[in-house]
């Protein structure tokens, strides 16, 4: 037995042997493959059968050769052999540092190979059977040895498969403790001592070289012939059965072309095919939104480039359909993302910048399709929840999204285009030249997260309104507003651009959650106490598109200060809306003396205020508060209404 000492490598990470240059590791591999195929065999798990073995060895040491170029990384090697990194080694190989490098590898798959298939985790390559080489219809296994060979293999049999590699580098290999150790390490034995402390006597090392482990010297016999004519007949009909499903497949109606970046096909019936039949998209007329009676997006007509491109619309169906595993889906929340139930309406099919955009609507959603100019591999898909837009809603819609900029596609109701920079509302809008379908030239996004020195915004003209749209990350642009709930009007007053200008970069609170509108609305004015001036409350409401998500902010502006201060925000509240147009909130203030204070202010509904706990009580008559308070005190608000009920803050 040897004795299992710690080497000095045992105290740090092993040096790992580095790639040699490709052709060095291909005449490494073919002046010793015996050995390396040996090697491999004796690493293996008896368990495989002495057939799968032989076929699995020969295939662990052909795949040794390693990924590259030819030339590259020769320099490396011969440099790692001249430092030292890669130790001379005994017998035939000696300090070839190509060898090194592929009886490792060989090494580390021979282990891998030895791992038991689980179901948590995906089969590595060296645990399944060999794709290469293989023998059909015969049973090939190495020479049978005498007494000895049999019981040194039963006894192999009964290591693992650390212990098994650690026999064959001191037997085979001829490698002193110190160098098997290190050579464990670096294949990924987590214990190469405990290995090596199993690996046998010495005394038996001679058998190693037996014919009985050369699985290059072989003996062949036939496998069970009736078994293979039962699966030569199993296969010629599973042969047929395919031949005949990919005549149906072929047939009119099955056989559009190819679908790019879509999932096989998993269902046939009559409404999807139709859904999914490009001759069935719809189009709109250029002027139906001048005459209808609803003003949305389906009365938006079909532009581009390529609308008539059939089979552009065919991928984009079909991945819309069943997106494969190269497309990258998104949905907005609320966005259910489904195929379309019926043949969708086409709004836009042309090529954007460094790709081709398609544009679809079915009613409830806008689907954005994208992929490369060249190839069709793979493919982004986008949906958003558009249902019920109206002239108000829907005036842009985003093409794309390339290096900080974005293209917008407006309605065909829009005249005219100007960016607004919300930071600055004493600034005009830049008029931007929309081209011949209505797509706005790139303009740079708005601030995503962390400094918010700009928030671009879109000032449509149409209609007899301008309103002004924002890019929220999504396919629909947000739409702002100022105002009320019920009385909400879109953003052009200097008064409400300078409450914006103070709002805005409270917007990524809110991005990519499905937003449609956006309104800020004024609730109550505070003198401020100590004559510190007034202050000015608002309520932010983020109306979604399916309207059980919405997002609400109270938020405090002191005079002099750039941006506002958040006071309390809700989600899925009625407050700040429709249904409840009211909202309550207050904060913990800090006069210019060094005063703290709790202020608090309602909206109209409130006719009383109170404010308790931390050491703190007080109430005033009206729709504001404001009541001395220790720092950091915390307290709790509360207010009734003129009709006499209590209510809470915003939360």
């Amino acid at each position: 037995m040897l004795n299992v000492t710690a080497p000095d490598t045992a105290t740090r990470p092993p040096s790992p042997v580095p790639p040699p240059d490709v052709e060095l590791a291909e005449a490494a591999i073919v002046e010793h493959y015996p050995r390396l195929v040996r090697l491999a065999y004796l690493v293996l798990p008896p368990s495989l059968g002495r057939n799968r073995r032989v076929l699995t060895a020969h295939s662990l040491a052909q795949r040794a050769l390693p990924r590259g170029r030819r030339g590259a990384g020769a320099e490396a090697a011969a440099a790692a052999a001249v430092q030292g990194g890669v130790p001379g080694q005994r017998g035939t190989a000696g300090a070839d540092p190509g060898y090194a490098y592929v009886r490792l590898r060989v090494l580390r798959a021979a282990l891998e190979a030895g791992i038991p298939l689980t179901f948590k985790a995906l089969p590595r390559r060296a645990q399944l059977p060999p794709l290469l080489p293989q023998v059909w219809g015969l049973r090939l296994f190495p020479r049978s040895g005498g007494a000895e060979e049999l019981a040194l293999d039963q006894w192999l049999a009964t290591l693992d498969g650390p212990g098994r590699a650690a026999c064959v580098l001191r037997a085979l290999e001829r490698l002193p403790e110190p160098e098997v150790l290190r050579v464990l390490a670096e294949a990924g034995v987590a214990n190469p001592a405990a290995a090596v402390a199993e690996s046998g006597d010495p005394a038996n090392d001679a058998l190693f070289a037996s014919p009985e482990f050369d699985p290059c010297v072989l003996q062949a016999r036939p496998t069970d012939l009736l078994r293979r004519r039962r699966y030569a007949r199993a296969a010629l009909a599973a042969a047929a059965a395919l031949a005949v499903c990919g005549a149906l497949l072929a047939l009119p109606g099955g056989g559009w072309g190819a679908d790019g970046a879509a999932a096989p096909p998993y269902a046939l019936n009559a409404a999807a095919e139709q859904a999914l039949d490009p001759g069935q998209v719809v189009r709109v007329a250029p002027t139906a939104w001048r005459t209808s009676s609803r003003t949305g997006f389906s009365t938006w007509p079909a532009r581009g480039d390529r609308t008539d491109d059939a089979e552009l619309l065919r991928r984009a169906l079909a991945v819309w359909a069943r997106p494969g595993s190269t497309v990258v889906a998104s949905a907005t929340p609320g966005t259910p993302p489904g195929p379309p139930m019926g043949p969708p309406q086409l709004l836009f099919a042309g090529t954007v910048d460094q790709a081709v955009v398609v544009l679809l609507y079915d009613g409830l959603r806008v689907v954005r399709y994208a992929e490369p100019r060249t190839g069709t591999s793979v493919a982004a898909l986008d949906f958003a929840r558009t249902d019920a837009s109206s002239a108000e809603s829907a005036t842009a819609l985003v093409l794309s999204r390339v290096d900080g900029n974005v293209r917008y596609l407006t309605a065909p109701w829009v005249t005219g285009a100007g960016l607004r920079d919300l930071l600055k509302p004493g600034d005009a809008p830049a008029a931007l030249k929309l081209g011949r379908d209505g797509v706005t030239p790139p303009v740079a996004s708005p601030a995503p997260a962390g400094n918010c020195t700009g928030w671009n915004a879109l000032a449509l003209t149409g209609g007899g309104a301008t309103r002004l749209v924002t890019d929220l990350g999504e396919v629909t642009a947000a739409r702002l507003t100022s105002g009320a709930p019920g009385a909400e009007r879109d953003v052009t007053e200097g008064a409400e651009l300078g409450d914006w200008s103070r709002i805005a970069c409270l917007l990524p609170s809110v991005r990519s959650h499905g937003v449609r509108s956006v309104n800020a609305w004024t609730y109550a004015k505070q003198p401020l106490p100590e004559g510190d001036g007034t202050a000015t409350w608002l309520c932010t409401r983020a109306e979604t598109w399916s309207g059980t998500q919405d997002r609400v902010q109270a938020q405090f502006l002191t005079p002099g200060a750039p941006l506002a201060a958040q006071a309390a925000k809700a989600e899925g509240s009625p407050a700040c809306g429709t249904r409840e147009p009211r909202v309550l909130a207050g904060v913990l203030w800090k006069s210019k003396a060094g005063q703290w204070y709790v202020l608090a202010a309602g909206s109209a509904q409130f006719a009383s205020l109170s404010v308790s706990g931390g050491g703190v009580n007080g109430s005033a008559n009206g729709n504001r508060l404001a009541v001395k308070a220790p720092a950091g005190a915390q307290v709790e608000l509360a207010g009734k209404l003129t009709d006499g009920t209590k209510a809470g803050v915003l939360r």
